[in-house]
């Protein structure tokens, strides 16, 4: 921990405080999670002295995840494919349908088999996720985010949606520039929790 006077910056990095979060307001519970808006003011960015990979990742250290996180650009900004089936044992309440309509002829075992399996990864929401990049004001900069399939219903007959149903946080890293007396900013780098969507249910539009 030190300090660094340039012009009419003061520089001071700092630990994992727990008060420390509470510069930033914390995410409330309602989702989808919104958008971050930054003040666009170049002078609130960290410079190039600021942006130590080792001093950083020192003070991150066991938050980073380098499944969620990048400290450079992704290659590619593919889609996460690994939960875009479903996942576990199929649900009770489709497992258990017959499919059995008066005036028509009673499916086979395996005709149900597969119209519950067709409605099961209908109605499935999957989390997809994708690289975002927050700006150079957060270590790391990548983070990997989560949102729900909206292109159509899920549900039979139509009329539901898939929506966001819960999130996890990660601790990063975020610059934070408060102004003191005679237009001196003391900047520093803070730890913030950031929410990512980690779970897409399929229920009514608000």
């Amino acid at each position: 921990m030190g300090k660094q006077n340039s012009g009419k910056r003061i520089v001071k990095v700092i630990g994992a405080c727990q008060h420390y979060y509470l510069l930033r307001p914390m995410p409330s519970d309602s989702l989808p999670v919104v958008e971050l808006k930054e003040d666009p003011d170049p002078e609130l960015d960290p410079k190039e002295r600021d942006l130590n990979e080792t001093e950083l990742r020192a003070l991150l250290g066991a938050h980073f995840d380098a499944h969620f996180m990048a400290v450079s650009a992704p290659e590619e900004n593919e889609l996460d494919a690994s939960r875009l089936r479903p996942p576990g044992p199929m649900p009770r309440d489709i497992r258990t349908l017959d499919f059995e309509l008066p005036g028509w002829k009673k499916p086979s075992k395996k005709m149900r088999r597969r119209l519950q399996l067709w409605l099961w990864s209908y109605t499935f929401c999957p989390v997809v996720y994708a690289w975002q990049d927050l700006g150079s004001r957060f270590w790391p900069r990548y983070v990997k985010v989560g949102s729900c399939a909206s292109k159509r219903s899920c549900s039979v007959p139509e009329g539901m949606v898939c929506r966001p149903a819960k999130s996890v946080y990660f601790t990063i890293l975020r610059w934070r520039c408060v102004p003191r007396k005679a237009g001196v900013l003391r900047c520093m780098w803070i730890h913030v929790r950031y929410p990512v969507i980690s779970e897409c249910k399929c229920s009514c539009p608000t």
